[in-house]
């Protein structure tokens, strides 16, 4: 499948809430929750005001002339949560472009971004079950913590590419 990924534009921001909704893991067999999910104040931490933070960062998967994926990371109080210095991933797609390496591209894309601007490491919490641990792992993150349901897991930039 052909796609670029490209930096999103602020008038694009919007569409942070379809891809914030598209991040919820939903168990095989399991009913998706309510789309009004996203105002629950635990999420919207990922999203409301995007751009105005400093650290603010997303990158969008496009195929066609249609944004299909979103990779985005700010320094927020989330479940993957480390220190007050290391921005938070999510990152989704429209379920039917998942599986195609898209997602792989956008995180490993974000890493490098990341990585050039000295960024030292990114964190990211994920339920267990989730198919995308395997994802993560392969982009270079490793499981720091967990709880009954999730991992929290880390990767660490130094000696990445343009890393310190």
């Amino acid at each position: 499948m052909q796609f670029i990924i490209r930096e999103m534009k602020a008038q694009e921001y919007p569409l942070l809430d379809e891809f914030l909704y598209q991040a919820i893991f939903v168990p095989k067999g399991a009913e998706p929750p309510a789309r009004d999910i996203t105002n629950d104040p635990a999420l919207q931490v990922y999203v409301q005001n995007f751009g105005q933070q400093a650290g603010d960062d997303c990158l969008v998967a496009e195929v066609g002339e249609k944004i299909v994926g979103a990779v985005w990371v700010r320094i927020m109080n989330d479940y993957g949560h480390i220190d007050d210095d290391t921005p938070s991933f999510a990152i989704s797609l429209l379920p039917q472009y998942r599986g195609n390496g898209i997602g792989t591209s956008l995180m490993r894309s974000m890493l490098q971004r990341l990585a050039s601007k000295g960024v030292e490491q990114v964190s990211l919490a994920v339920q267990k079950d989730n198919y995308a641990v395997r994802m993560y792992r392969i982009c270079g993150f490793e499981v720091i913590g967990e709880n009954e349901q999730e991992f929290i897991m880390l990767c660490r930039l130094t000696g990445k590419i343009g890393g310190k």
